[in-house]
């Protein structure tokens, strides 16, 4: 039975990627909005009610709003901003780390930050484990492409070739650092540095460990056996091999995918290791994660319309 979906939010980069992923499939039927019932009140709320579900992405106070506009129990919603992130009664929206089946039966579900789905990724399991400690004050470095900040920064960063680097959260309070702190069980929130680079999509998310300084901390190999245990069998989250030439590219060409690849690295003496995590901010950080969980909610193959 073809079911309805409605983006709202739908003229923005995510959601563009979104209704690209959802083309053509015969499961799903969307609701539409024109640019002028787009911004109409009534229409919005008509719709949102209208939906089997509803992925929403909007700004964080919008998407409150959106929310408050549902009237029924039957509309089951995804939430891609962070405005749901850690609140009550949502579930977060990375299966192969909150469960397939909290996610299947959600009404609710709040998509992770692109930067979160790498740092989660990487911490998450080995903390859960034992291998890693939970009170450790973590460092993440993460780079990305300018697609991550919407039209304003993709319009900036086009409109001025020169910008190759840009560090941004200098003041250390980025959104996503409370859920990176809450999904991974840490009693320290992480000290998070991301940057964008002058390339339209990608990713990479890096946890650096000075193991020989971490109390209770596995070595490099059981730690990179027990992700590739615990994300054994699942099509998107893989383990990346150690590249033989020593080094980790992003292509500004690269046309991005829905996988996410992981890696650890380590010194000789086993002392320090760099926990690596590749992917596409758009696709496992965004629209490609929407898309999963709808896939999942909706009792369909969690990669239908995924591009892998």
């Amino acid at each position: 039975m073809t079911q309805t979906v409605f983006i709202d939010g739908a003229a923005g980069t995510t959601g563009l990627e979104i209704a690209e992923r959802l083309a053509g499939r015969s499961e799903f039927s969307l609701i539409t909005l024109n640019e002028a019932r787009r911004k109409d009140a009534a229409a919005r709320r008509e719709a949102l009610n209208d939906a089997d579900f509803v992925i929403l992405c909007l700004p964080d106070d919008a998407a409150r709003d959106a929310v408050a506009m549902i009237g029924n129990d039957r509309t089951r919603v995804i939430d891609a901003s962070t405005a749901h992130r850690v609140a009550p009664g949502w579930v977060y929206g990375f299966p192969e780390v909150s469960g397939h089946d909290a996610v299947a039966d959600a009404a609710r579900v709040s998509n992770p930050g692109c930067y979160s789905t790498g740092f989660i990724a990487l911490v998450a399991p080995l903390v859960r484990a034992g291998l890693l400690p939970a009170d450790w004050p973590y460092i993440c470095h993460a780079v990305s492409g300018y697609s991550g900040g919407g039209k304003a920064l993709i319009e900036r960063f086009e409109r001025d070739p020169d910008i190759a680097w840009r560090g941004y959260a200098l003041a250390l309070g980025h959104k996503h650092v409370p859920e990176m702190q809450m999904r991974c069980g840490l009693s320290i929130g992480p000290l998070f540095s991301p940057a964008v680079i002058a390339a339209h999509r990608g990713m990479i998310v890096e946890v650096p460990l000075p193991l020989n300084a971490m109390p209770t901390a596995a070595s490099p190999d059981k730690l990179r056996a027990a992700l590739a245990d615990f994300y054994a069998g699942s099509p998107i989250v893989v383990m990346d091999e150690a590249p033989a030439d020593g080094e980790i590219l992003l292509r500004a060409s690269d046309a991005g995918d829905d996988r996410i690849a992981l890696s650890v690295f380590a010194n000789a003496e086993a002392s320090q290791a760099r926990l690596v995590a590749r992917l596409d901010n758009l696709g496992k950080g965004a629209s490609g994660a929407c898309v999963q969980n709808l896939n999942i909610m909706a009792g369909l193959p969690e990669t239908a319309g995924l591009r892998l």
